[in-house]
This record gives C-alpha cells, sequence and structure tokens, in this order.
C-alpha cells in the first residue's frame, strides 16, 4: 500500500479523519469555556483522572498527526519531481488558494500544534499560568486559558492557525472523500460544501474563544 500513491492518498484521509474527528472533540471540550471555571475545571479534572486513557489517545493521535504529515509531505515531493519543469505559464482555474496551499497550510497546522503542546499541554510556555488549582483543588484550567489569551500575541497566532486550519480543511474534507472512492456526481456538491461548513465551524468555534477573552467577553472574573 506505501509503494501505491494511490493507497498513500487513501491511508492519509483516513488518518485525515480521525484527526478531524479529535478536532471537532477538542474544540467541544474547550467551548466550555463559556460556561464558567466549575465547567471547564471540571472538565480537565474528569481527563486527568483517567492517565491511561488520557495519554493513550494522545499517543495514537500523535502517530496518526505524524504519518498524515509525513504522507502529505512525501506526496508532495513525489508531485514535484514528476514535473520538475514548471508551467512557462501558470494556471488556476481548476485550483483554488486551498489546494493550491495544502503543504504550506500543513505546515503551519504542525507548528502550530507543537506551539499548543508548549503552552497548554506541557507548560512551556507562560509557565507561571501552568499548574494552578482552583478552590476545589482542580486544574485551574480557565484561569491559565483566560490569562494566556489575554496574550494579543498569543490570540493572534492562534487565530492565525485556525484559518490556515480552515484553508486546510476546505479542500481536505472533499479529497478525503475521493481519496477513498466514495465521490459521486450526484452527492459531490454536498460533498463540497460539507468542507466549507466543516471549514467554518472549526474556524469560528475555535476563534471565537481567544478573541472572547482578548476583548474583555470571557474571563472577567479573572485575576492577574
Amino acid at each position: 500500500m506505501f509503494r501505491s500513491s494511490i493507497g498513500r492518498k487513501a491511508l492519509m484521509a483516513v488518518t485525515g479523519l480521525a484527526l478531524v474527528g479529535y478536532v471537532i472533540v477538542h474544540m467541544i471540550g474547550n467551548l466550555q469555556v463559556y460556561q464558567g471555571p466549575d465547567a471547564l475545571n471540571a472538565y480537565a479534572k474528569m481527563l486527568k483522572g483517567m492517565p491511561t486513557l488520557l495519554w493513550g489517545a494522545r499517543l495514537t493521535l500523535l502517530v496518526l498527526f505524524l504519518a498524515h504529515v509525513y504522507l502529505g509531505i512525501t506526496l508532495a515531493l513525489e508531485n514535484r519531481a514528476a514535473r520538475p519543469v514548471g508551467y512557462v505559464r501558470l494556471q488556476y482555474e481548476q485550483a483554488s488558494l486551498a489546494t493550491r496551499t495544502m503543504l504550506l497550510s500543513g505546515l503551519v497546522i504542525l507548528a502550530f500544534v507543537i506551539f499548543h503542546l508548549l503552552h497548554f499541554t506541557l507548560g512551556v510556555i507562560q509557565s507561571e499560568y501552568h499548574g494552578a488549582e482552583d478552590p476545589a483543588g482542580r486544574p485551574d484550567v480557565y484561569a491559565m486559558v483566560v490569562r494566556g489569551f489575554r496574550n494579543p500575541i498569543i490570540t493572534t497566532s492562534y487565530v492565525v492557525a485556525q484559518l490556515f486550519l480552515g484553508l486546510h480543511l476546505y479542500h481536505a474534507v472533499p479529497s478525503m472523500f475521493q481519496s477513498v472512492g466514495l465521490k459521486h456526481p450526484r452527492y459531490n456538491p454536498l460533498i463540497e460544501k460539507l468542507g466549507l461548513v466543516m471549514a467554518l465551524v472549526i474556524v469560528v468555534g475555535n476563534s471565537s474563544m481567544p478573541l472572547s477573552i482578548l476583548f474583555g467577553l470571557v474571563g472577567t472574573s479573572v485575576g492577574g
């Protein structure tokens, strides 16, 4: 399967589908920031109370993510090698911006994931906000998130990353169906719209949280 570009595209679609599912679940969990500190900190405590499941999921996602990145880069390099001499005049009638920037948006997402892990998971970035507990003895994730996103540079970096993620998903979601042979002329318009809807939902949902905090709509009770 790895020797065939078709097989690797199918594997890339499967790993991509799993990662999209994770992004949606992760976003839904984080949206609890709108419910206040009790909801988000209770959610964090629940996850921390299941270390085997939590770390098992993290390792599985890491493997899927690295496999997806590897497949994407190798397929892109193969496509370029197949046409070492570029067109005299590039024509983009059929290729959208999302299609042409898949490799770039994928690399931006990779950089963002590393930054996100260093920020909220490992506490390397803004370490002064990491590891605190709320009055109930739970990880005070709510305060950590609020204080983190009060920084305009960090909030901007998150929003920009979400825009690239949306651009990536806009093309990737329909491509997943094509890679596993599920596209059909009758359903193609609906599949294309699914990519757009998925991208908009994730970009708006994930961007709304840091922006709401930055502009003082959420987290006003947190000091510091």
